[in-house]
C-alpha cells in the first residue's frame, strides 16, 4: 500500500505540472489565433460548448479544465486520502489530507473565478497548484523515505 501511495501522490504532481503546459498551450494557441485575425469576444466564449475554436491549443483547455482538473486530480486525491489510512507511511494521512484541501480550494478557486470574473481569484488559483504540487511531492517522498526495520541479530 505505500508503494501505491507513493505512485498515486506523484501522478496527482505530474497532472499538476501536465494541467500547467495544458494551459500554456491553450493560450499560446489563442494568442496565435487571434495574430491570424480572429477576434476573441464574449460571443466565442459563450459559443465555447457549441461551436468551440479550432486554433491550435484549442484541446488543451479541454484537458486542463476538465479531464485533469475536475476529473483525475479530485479522483486521484480522494483515492490518496483512502490508501493513506492503510499505507503506514508517516504522516501519510495528514499529507493526503493536506492534498485534498487543497485540490477542494483549487476547485473553489476556479470555479469563483470564472463565476465572479474576479481576475485576483485565478492568481490564487495558479499559485495554489504550487501548493498541491508541493504537498504531493511532500507525500509521495514521505512514502519513499519509510524503511523496513533492520533485521534484529540473534
Amino acid at each position: 500500500m505505500r508503494k501505491t501511495y507513493q505512485i498515486i501522490a506523484g501522478t496527482i504532481a505530474v497532472l499538476v505540472v501536465l494541467q500547467a503546459a495544458f494551459i500554456a498551450y491553450a493560450i499560446g494557441g489563442v494568442f496565435t489565433w487571434i495574430d491570424e485575425g480572429n477576434t476573441l469576444d464574449k460571443s466565442v466564449v459563450e459559443g465555447w460548448e457549441t461551436n468551440p475554436p479550432t486554433f491550435e491549443g484549442s484541446i488543451g483547455s479541454f484537458f486542463h479544465f476538465f479531464i485533469i482538473g475536475t476529473v483525475l486530480i479530485p479522483l486521484l486525491g480522494l483515492i490518496l486520502l483512502i490508501v493513506s489510512f492503510f499505507a503506514k507511511v508517516p504522516r501519510g494521512p495528514m499529507l493526503a489530507g493536506i492534498v485534498v484541501v487543497a485540490i477542494v480550494v483549487q476547485y473553489l478557486l476556479g470555479s469563483f473565478a470564472a463565476s465572479t470574473g474576479t481576475p485576483f481569484l485565478s492568481l490564487l488559483h495558479g499559485l495554489n497548484a504550487f501548493i498541491i504540487f508541493g504537498s504531493a511531492v511532500a507525500a509521495a517522498r514521505a512514502a519513499k523515505t519509510v524503511t523496513e526495520s533492520p533485521p534484529v541479530a540473534v
